[in-house]
């Protein structure tokens, strides 16, 4: 693979459920090269740790950039342990399970989590706001085209990864942007982040304009030192 030294590869990692159409509204000069990830059929009673490192194979560029999702946020922090990343973005995420909301702590220890897949399977709304959070409720259309996977072994699985990660530390080089009215993973538990502005679960859509604005400078070398 040809690697262009004034081009900086960004590699996007979607949320649970959701295909790389999320990131549709991202457009950025020549400078700055997308490759859209995918989430790929997890193995039976995979951790995601040993999923992340199936899942560094599809990083062709050497030391890239790369920006996760909500549980693409998780995921892409696992992959760092087997790939170098120039930088690591993560949006309406978390960096570890200390981070966790109360909700999904309770979910945890009831168990209550084991129910969500076969719901969701036949409730594609509740898929929707557990995804993007309640307040896209009244477009329940516009978001389904978003959530392509939603096979039912991979949704048991994504759930009990997310529930069950264990990861208590984080990198302090993560860089980690989260919106105030995010209602999947508040942001009173959030330390450190980016915060936008009327930014909700499902900002890297709606709010896709700052993102185009400000993502540019934050791939920028000097972008941490500047912000410390």
């Amino acid at each position: 693979m040809c690697h262009n030294k004034s081009v900086k590869y960004l590699y996007l990692m979607p949320g649970l459920a959701a295909s790389p159409e999320i990131f549709e509204f991202l457009n950025f000069n020549k400078s700055i090269e997308l490759i859209k990830l995918s989430w790929i059929p997890p193995k039976s009673n995979e951790k995601i740790s040993d999923y992340a490192l199936r899942m560094s194979k599809k990083i062709i560029h050497k030391y890239p950039y790369v920006m996760g999702v909500s549980f693409g946020g998780l995921l892409v922090q696992e992959m760092s342990r087997h790939i170098k990343f120039k930088k690591i973005i993560i949006v309406s995420s978390i960096k570890s399970n200390k981070e966790m909301p109360f909700s999904m702590i309770m979910a945890k220890k009831t168990k209550a989590y084991l129910m969500f897949p076969s719901k969701w399977i036949n409730n594609l709304e509740d898929l929707v706001s557990f995804v993007f959070g309640k307040l896209v409720k009244r477009r329940i259309k516009l978001y389904k085209k978003y959530l392509s996977e939603r096979d039912p072994k991979y949704l048991r699985w994504a759930i009990n990864e997310l529930i069950n990660w264990n990861r208590t530390k984080f990198s302090e080089k993560i860089i980690h942007i989260h919106g105030d009215k995010d209602n999947i993973f508040p942001i009173s538990k959030i330390k450190t982040p980016i915060i936008i502005k009327g930014g909700n679960h499902a900002m890297i859509l709606i709010k896709s304009s700052w993102f185009n604005k400000n993502l540019p400078l934050i791939l920028q070398d000097d972008f941490l030192r500047k912000n410390n």
